[in-house]
């Protein structure tokens, strides 16, 4: 089960909040259309789903005109009492090697969106950061948080003292005056840019490294917390709430098909038919329910022309959307779009 079937505690959103707010940009701007509001971000037993935090990140590249660097910056901020649970284990385990194996096996619990990977290579170990299936600009910002952030969990780990041997990033070079403000590189290691991925490595002798707060008990009893989460939170979630949220955070790009909605949640298409079925719903109802609740929200942004708008709700043509538009209002988008900006004062 991929990172996409679990909720999670608003910590991460919470965070970048913080930082779109110390950069200038409102909490409300930040949280458009994630149907939050930023005193549910103080409460440690609400839940948001991951399709929430892409809209926080999305809304935050654009109020920030998407430097370059945005992802890495954001990601150091990520310290390990971010994470909680999952965090504490990282930091009272034995050694760096059961970190990290504590890490990835309960990897759902953090907010990571990449495919995080390792492979041994001339005593080195090599963690890549494949980034998902999602458009730009955020699935290059999504690559650089998650490395940066395991970074920034390495030095909490076994302090600033600790090198890496390479650091890969998959973007081009950024111009001088767009690095301003940012480290030349990351734990004693230049940056290496326009490579085919994200990843870093460090020696293989790190991992036997002991870790100073080490506590067997803490690690024992956050290792049993987690996978208690873990369970609870794959029981609770439903197939259905899961494909509506993808549905409606599809705004800024192709509302998606039944293919490849399949495709997001890591399933077959006769699988995630049959889920849906069990709970009584099909994909067809998600979809057109999805559709009237974006295309209002769509028609109120003037940059957006009523083809384009048709196009992001998976309408073949503009005549397709208006007739489907006016059976559900009662009055053409053109028309419903004009009355709309008179109303607003």
């Amino acid at each position: 089960m991929s990172t996409w079937d679990f909720v999670r505690d608003p910590s991460s959103i919470r965070l970048l909040v913080n930082y779109g707010e110390l950069h200038g940009v409102s909490a409300p701007t930040l949280l458009r259309r994630t149907g939050l509001h930023k005193e549910q971000l103080q409460d440690p037993n609400v839940e948001v789903q991951a399709t929430q935090e892409l809209l926080v990140i999305a809304n935050l590249i654009k109020a920030l005109k998407n430097p370059p660097l945005l992802g890495l910056d954001v990601g150091l901020q990520y310290g390990f009492t971010t994470y909680g649970i999952w965090g504490y284990g990282l930091i009272s385990s034995a050694t760096v090697g059961d970190a990290l194996s504590l890490a990835l096996r309960f990897m759902p619990l953090t907010y990571a969106f990449t495919q995080i990977s390792t492979t041994h290579l001339d005593e080195q170990i090599v963690i890549k950061f494949a980034p998902p299936a999602v458009d730009e600009p955020v699935r290059t910002f999504l690559g650089l948080r998650d490395l940066a952030a395991a970074t920034r969990l390495i030095a909490d780990l076994m302090g600033q003292q600790v090198q890496l041997t390479s650091l890969k990033l998959s973007i081009p070079a950024p111009r001088a005056e767009q690095t301003r403000g940012m480290p030349p590189g990351l734990l004693g290691c230049p940056f290496e840019f326009q490579s085919d991925l994200n990843a870093f490595s460090l020696s293989t002798q790190h991992l036997l490294r002991p870790l100073p707060n080490a506590n067997p008990l803490t690690a024992s009893m956050c290792e049993q917390l987690c996978a208690a989460l873990v369970e609870k939170r794959r029981r609770r979630y439903g197939t259905a709430e899961l494909v509506k949220t993808h549905l409606l955070s599809s705004s800024g790009q192709a509302m998606p098909d039944l293919p490849r909605m399949a495709r997001l949640l890591y399933t077959t298409e006769r699988t995630l038919k049959r889920r849906l079925q069990a709970e009584g719903v099909t994909f067809r109802h998600l979809q057109a329910t999805a559709r009237q609740q974006l295309a209002s929200d769509l028609l109120q942004d003037d940059t957006l022309s009523l083809d384009e708008i048709g196009s992001r709700l998976g309408f073949s043509d503009q005549s397709s959307f208006s007739q489907a538009f006016k059976r559900w209002t009662g009055h053409a988008p053109g028309q419903w779009r004009k009355q709309t900006r008179k109303d607003i004062p």
